[in-house]
């Protein structure tokens, strides 16, 4: 959203500077007529125009920075009053505030209610960035819609999100993550979302949970706590801890799931491998064929996470399904891709125990001479992880997986468990290790699984694996 420099003085809670062009130039301020026509944290990627925000990051502070962002073009840069003495030589192109993080989530939120538009909400352990792109994909059909790029889901990347709001947008489609108590209730004051969707409460993050799942469900929770009366909160009827949900929101609910008692209800799925899934939904007394292009039967708990926000938003079940039927599956997160006559699933972009069994299931129903799963080290599971990931490779046995492959950290505890178990498998400590396994081991009809916490870094085995044959062609 373009604001000029007073009006975003103004959204901050600080003086608008006189607007008379000679007060201003004695004043040594920016004029109140310049423009912010976008908004950066990092001065490698600001562009001309930007207002750039000096934050205090996990391994930098953008203070030091300030120079560069305006060298780029930024308007100006907010930066915290402590700082003003040592980028005095920027004064006229500067914004005071006592926090920069804070000032761009307030700012953030001003937007937010001066557009004043609905903010759809989506959360869960598992699935919520496929279910954002799902749901965006579904609504924009119909409307104009504004997502969450990536996964830009925490205190920084949903406040950047929701100052790329523009008074033609109908819709947002956000993302929430968090890693700890107290995050998403954090986010949820920053964007006041009118609808909140749940995908699914696994064991991810517990080791900031002294009481495990169930800190991480109650944690998950805060964001149908945060609904207005008049939003709708959208829960998995399938599973229990986000079923239990509905007795702490105010909102109307809306279930999605295989079970009887959700509104919006998935039956005849038919898992078809690498090409995709196909079910049937039933939704207000009507029914409808789906066909997704994407990997695994869990994708259709995502999938009827976007059909019931459709179905609220006056789309009709054949819209919906035309809509699904022509998404691909986001980056990372289950492309097919073909390798000399090998099927490559990238699910490379994050892991945690669910999520890696569904994916090993799905695995398992993709037509193959053998099923490889190249399975890095799921991180931030707590005291229990070498438990969880030696449970996992217990699972890869007894799904017919023929050679597992561990990379790094807890992914041992795998290897160990598959190979007990009398499934082929070998602990390598880098995923270009792992890349170069496959290089020199992939062969025609192979069917491969890469899926690994964000921390590994796993896409560095498929790029390797790239680097040493031919390129692939996505499906």
């Amino acid at each position: 959203m373009t604001l000029t420099l007073n009006e975003i003085r103004v959204m901050l809670g600080l003086a608008p500077h006189p607007t008379d062009d000679d007060a201003v130039r004695r004043m040594g301020h920016p004029s109140s007529v310049e423009s912010a026509t976008g908004y950066s944290i990092d001065s490698r990627t600001t562009v001309p125009g930007d207002l750039f925000f000096a934050i205090h990051g996990e391994r930098f502070d953008g203070h030091d920075f300030v120079g560069e962002a305006l060298k780029a073009g930024a308007v100006a840069a907010v930066i915290e009053e402590s700082h003003h003495a040592k980028l005095a030589e920027y004064t006229d192109r500067l914004i005071l505030v006592p926090d920069a993080l804070a000032a761009l989530q307030q700012l953030a939120r001003e937007v937010r209610r001066k557009w004043s538009g609905t903010v759809l909400a989506v959360t869960g352990s598992v699935g919520k960035t496929t279910t954002k792109e799902m749901i965006a994909t579904v609504l924009s059909a119909k409307y104009q819609v504004l997502k969450s790029h990536g996964n830009l889901n925490n205190q920084y990347g949903l406040p950047l999100q929701l100052l790329k709001l523009e008074q033609h947008h109908a819709r947002a489609v956000l993302e929430m993550g968090m890693s700890a108590p107290g995050e998403i209730a954090a986010l949820a004051a920053i964007a006041e979302p009118n609808c909140g969707v749940i995908t699914a409460v696994a064991p991810v993050h517990t080791e900031f949970f002294s009481d495990g799942i169930a800190g991480v469900a109650r944690a998950k929770r805060e964001l149908v706590e945060a609904l207005p009366a008049d939003g709708i909160a959208f829960l998995n009827a399938d599973d229990p801890r986000v079923l239990a949900m509905h007795e702490h929101t105010q909102a109307r609910v809306v279930m999605f799931g295989c079970a009887e008692i959700a509104k919006v209800r998935a039956f005849n799925i038919q898992d078809r491998g690498a090409e995709g899934i196909a079910f049937q939904v039933q939704a207000r007394g009507e029914q409808a064929e789906f066909h997704l292009r994407l990997v695994g039967p869990h994708n259709v708990t995502n999938a009827l996470a976007a059909v019931a926000v459709g179905l609220e938003f006056q789309m009709s079940l054949p819209e919906i399904s035309a809509a699904l039927a022509a998404m691909l599956p986001p980056e990372g997160r289950g492309q097919t891709l073909h390798i000399d006559g090998a099927i490559v699933i990238n699910d490379c972009y994050n892991s945690n125990p669910l999520a890696l069994d569904s994916m090993v299931k799905a695995l398992a129903g993709v037509q193959a001479k053998r099923r490889i799963v190249v399975a890095g080290e799921m991180m931030e599971l707590g005291p229990d992880a070498a438990a969880m990931h030696a449970a996992c490779g217990r699972h890869m046995a007894q799904a017919g997986v023929h050679q597992v492959i561990g990379v790094r950290g807890n992914a041992r505890s795998i290897v160990e468990a598959a190979a007990e178990a009398g499934v082929p498998s070998l602990f390598l400590e880098s995923p270009e290790e792992a890349g170069e396994w496959l290089a020199a081991n992939l062969r025609p009809g192979d069917a491969v699984l890469l899926k690994a916490s964000r921390g590994v870094k796993l896409e560095r085995a498929l790029q390797r694996l790239l680097q040493l044959r031919q390129s692939p062609a996505a499906k």
